[in-house]
Parts: C-alpha cells; sequence; structure tokens
C-alpha cells in the first residue's frame, strides 16, 4: 500500500466482511456488486441500508467505486491491492491444470524457443488470458555462424550452438552487401566464435574489428556490426519475449474502447526494443508477484494486471520469467497457482539441459 492510503487493520469487522465479499463477487462476475446481493453472504444479518452506509464509507476511502449512479460498487485498484494483500486466498493447483502444463513441458524436443512457445499456449489457453513467456538467454558456445541474404534489405543470422541449439534471427543488413561479403563476414565471426558464447564472442568482435579493419572490407565489417547488434541488445531482442493468446483479452468484439485498449497494450510491447522491464518486474523477489493496473510499468494505461514470476537456472540466477495478462478482474486465486507452478517447471527443464 502507498503513503496515505488506507490500512486493513484501520477498517472495522463488517466493513472488512463487506470490502471481502463484494470483491469476491465482482471478481467472479465481472459486474457491479450491490447491497441486496451482499445481503445474502454476510455472515452478519444486516439490511441493505447498513451495507451501502458501509460503500459509501469503503468509497470514500478510495476502495470502491461507482461506475454509474445507480448500480453498485466496484473495486477501485487500490482496493484490488488491498484485496490481494490481505485476503486473497491462493487455490491449490487443479489436476486438470497441472496435467495440461506437465503435458506441454514433457517434450524432449531440443529447440528450446519453440518449446517455451508451446509453454505460451498452454498458458494462454489454460488462463484465458495473453501469456508472456521471457525464454533464456542462450549461454552456450558457439559452434558456427552463417548469414542468408533475403533480400536486398533483410537477411537471416543462423547461429548453431555446441548444445545443438539452432536460432534463426532477421536482420537489416548495410546497403551495398552481397552474397561474397555475406561470405567474409561469416568466415571471419567464425575464425573468432567457435568455443565462444555470445556475451564473449561480441568483446572479441569489437576488440578484432577494430584491429584488422583494413584486412575486412568496409561492407562486409558493416555486415558484422550489423549482425551483432542484432544479437546483443540488452534483453537481446524482442525475439525473447513470447506473446500468446491476445484474443483472450477482447471479450467484446464490438466495444470500440476495449479494442482500442488492447491494440495499445500490444503495441507498446511490440515498440519495446528493451524488454529487460518485463524481466525487472519478476527480478525483485522470488515467486508469483501481481501488478494491477497502473502499478504494471509495461502496460500502464492497459487496465490489465499481469501476474509474473521469475524461472532459475541450475545455479540460481534469474534468467527468464513467465505470466499471464488479463483484466484487473483476473480470478488472482486459481492464476497465482498456475503461473507459480509453471515457473518451477520451466526452471527445472532448464536447469536440466545444463
Amino acid at each position: 500500500m502507498t503513503d496515505g492510503s488506507p490500512r486493513l487493520d484501520e477498517l472495522n469487522d463488517r466493513s472488512r466482511e463487506v470490502f471481502r465479499r463484494l470483491v469476491e463477487a465482482y471478481l467472479e462476475s465481472g459486474d457491479p456488486v450491490g447491497s441486496r446481493t451482499l445481503t445474502r453472504t454476510l455472515s452478519e444479518k444486516v439490511s441493505a441500508a447498513t451495507i451501502r452506509n458501509v460503500m459509501q464509507d469503503l468509497e470514500y476511502l478510495g476502495l470502491l467505486n461507482s461506475p454509474h449512479v445507480s448500480a453498485g460498487r466496484i473495486p477501485t485498484e487500490l482496493g484490488l491491492r488491498m484485496f490481494v494483500d490481505g485476503f486473497l486466498e491462493v487455490g491449490d493447483l487443479t489436476d486438470g491444470d497441472r496435467d495440461k502444463i506437465q503435458e506441454t513441458l514433457g517434450s524432449n524436443s531440443a529447440d528450446v524457443p519453440a518449446l517455451m512457445s508451446s509453454v505460451g499456449k498452454a498458458l494462454s489457453g489454460i488462463t484465458s488470458g495473453a501469456s508472456l513467456v521471457l525464454t533464456p538467454k542462450s549461454e552456450a558456445p558457439i559452434k558456427h555462424i552463417e548469414f542468408v541474404s533475403l533480400g536486398v534489405d533483410r537477411a537471416l543470422t543462423v547461429l548453431v550452438f555446441a548444445d545443438g541449439q539452432v536460432e534463426n534471427r532477421l536482420f537489416t543488413p548495410p546497403k551495398g552487401h552481397t552474397p561474397s561479403s555475406m561470405r567474409e563476414a561469416a568466415n571471419f565471426l567464425n575464425s573468432l566464435a567457435e568455443g565462444r558464447t555470445l556475451s564473449e564472442l561480441r568483446e572479441v568482435i569489437l576488440r578484432e574489428v577494430e584491429k584488422r579493419r583494413r584486412e575486412v572490407d568496409e561492407v562486409a565489417r558493416a555486415l558484422v556490426e550489423s549482425g551483432l547488434a542484432v544479437w546483443n541488445k540488452d534483453g537481446a531482442g524482442t525475439d525473447r519475449l513470447i506473446v500468446q493468446g491476445r484474443a483472450n483479452l477482447i471479450t467484446d468484439p464490438a466495444d470500440e474502447a476495449e479494442l482500442h485498449r488492447i491494440k495499445s497494450l500490444f503495441d507498446d510491447l511490440e515498440r519495446k526494443q528493451d524488454i529487460a522491464e518485463f524481466l525487472e518486474l519478476a527480478e525483485d523477489g522470488e515467486g508469483v508477484r501481481i501488478f494491477i493496473g497502473s502499478e504494471n510499468k509495461l502496460f500502464s494505461l492497459s487496465g490489465s494486471s499481469l501476474v509474473v514470476s521469475p524461472y532459475m537456472n541450475a545455479d540460481r540466477k534469474i534468467v527468464g520469467a513467465v505470466g499471464v495478462i488479463g483484466p484487473t478482474r483476473l480470478n488472482y486465486g486459481r492464476i497465482v497457482p498456475i503461473v507459480d507452478y509453471t515457473a518451477q517447471l520451466v526452471g527445472k527443464l532448464i536447469s536440466d539441459r545444463g
């Protein structure tokens, strides 16, 4: 809770129960909750008028909001944060959800990006939200590098790693490149790359390009530097972030405001040249973290919530994260154990592969 915000211990027992029941009803239905609905659920038998007075007090504290003059109340972002911190009961993972996640991660595929994409699809399907999976940077030694021209302004970098992984990455080559300049650049890189990781290769190349400027023609050197930039941006570029299930966030295709909100959310994501922020959201501590509405630094204008958890390698180093985006009325009690379990299994998978 932020400074000056109401605290849970400042509410009396009746206010706490009204607040908890109202938020639970809202998260289940997505609709404003009225006093008459609450009279049927409270442990204490009180009148609808008494409940309305309590709701007015909670609204004054900034915990509830009334979307329409005559309608019931819904929790504000502040109210949802208080509920998540003080009342949220995290359920156990169901056998069905556990089986679906294990089935996805049971593959023996050596293609880690493809496996992570399957993880994202499973998360999206199970939660009916959009999933985010930040894949780990490959730190395996490089075995071979090749450049493939796809046109005047498009080329492909093929990276073959010593552990058998193969990654294909698109980049924009410098003007004037030729097949011979691409071969020359690849030969230059391969003479330095074997046995080194991408991070190590970057440092060596920067030194070697400077030292051997006269040995590598201008176009080939620019190609090397262009390709290097694609591989080694902080966070390794947006190709590390896999997004699945965008359509799940659109509950009413006829609602232009909602369509605009969802479009803005993903436009914001796709504009991110550096996705370190996503990992930063998960790195402040082990386990699952919940970001509600404007608390979410990635999608502060989306009106959405993000449930995210980091995963670790065998050295207990955080190397990636998995998460689910949905409306602020997410079923947090169900989503949290799903994200947590998925992160643990992904971490084990990464650790087992060295």
